[in-house]
């Protein structure tokens, strides 16, 4: 507290940027600006990765579907 952000920088070797961007995500991480804290953040990102597995898996079994000559996949757990 109290030293020049671009000193502080400069001793950690990182960019001026990069250290006001932690700063901003610091504030934010304890409510003191609005935004969305790294927590949350970071469950979005595996949601949107485990979603994006998933969408790849579907996408094959269609595939697949469409080659062994089924019209649709069935649901799974399906007997027919």
């Amino acid at each position: 507290a109290g030293k020049p952000q671009k000193k502080t920088a400069d001793d950690l070797g990182i960019h001026p940027v990069t250290l006001s961007k932690w700063i901003k995500q610091d504030d934010i991480d304890r409510g003191a600006r609005p935004g969305v804290p790294s927590s949350e953040s970071t469950g979005l990102r595996a949601a949107r990765r485990r979603i994006h597995e998933l969408e790849t898996e579907l996408s094959i079994v269609r595939q697949a579907a469409t080659f062994l000559g089924e019209d649709k996949p069935r649901p799974k757990g399906s007997t027919r």
